[in-house]
């Protein structure tokens, strides 16, 4: 695996897990679909401009994939919080590292700093035709932040600034509520019977 063979699987649907390349096939559901936001026709709404001021101050730092105590602390935060009674709430190091700090491909790792304080962390891959947000996690204590939101316009930008189409954000499912969120990038486009097509918000 490297870097072009995994830019054209993910076109496919195909989707990186540590130094794993994977795609559902459920016989009898269909509900995980690929989703991608084209960043040259994208819009941001009112509520994602507001999220983009409001976090615009932090600092990034881009580095080579690697093992820091902070960062593993932030993860262990935000799993508690986020996913509380979950296997990955309780990942130790080592699932930790194998998930997201192994790759085949051209991964790296970005800190968000406000002023000192480490805020949020994304692992992202860089494709030949895109950006592919791997996971994200912040810091769940900071009251009324919208992290998330202001990570994915980040990533946008950074797909604009390279010249890059697509920002890859993994599997959508309508039903579930916590990756309602994906929907709101729009215009956000689905793979369907192996086919990018446009999604109605």
């Amino acid at each position: 695996m490297n870097t072009q063979i995994y830019g054209k699987l993910i076109q496919a649907g195909f989707r990186r897990s540590g130094q794993y390349i994977y795609r559902p096939n459920c016989e009898q559901c269909h509900a995980c679909v690929s989703a991608r936001v084209n960043v040259n026709t994208f819009v941001a709404s009112r509520s994602q401009r507001r999220s983009w001021k409001k976090h615009r101050h932090l600092t990034t730092n881009q580095q080579a994939l690697h093992f820091k105590s902070e960062h593993y602390a932030l993860y262990q935060g935000y799993q508690a919080k986020r996913h509380q009674g979950s296997d990955i709430a309780e990942d130790s190091r080592e699932q930790y590292q194998n998930f997201l700090l192994k790759s085949n491909v051209n991964s790296k790792l970005v800190e968000f700093y406000e002023a000192d304080q480490l805020r949020m962390v994304s692992i992202i891959d860089e494709l030949p035709d895109g950006l592919s947000s791997v996971y994200t996690f912040f810091d769940p204590s900071v009251t009324h932040a919208s992290f998330g939101t202001y990570n994915i316009l980040w990533q946008i930008q950074c797909c604009q600034e390279l010249g890059l189409t697509y920002l890859y954000l993994g599997y959508w499912i309508k039903e579930n509520q916590k990756m309602s969120y994906k929907a709101n990038f729009q215009p956000l486009e689905v793979l369907i019977d192996g086919q990018w097509r446009p999604l109605e918000k």
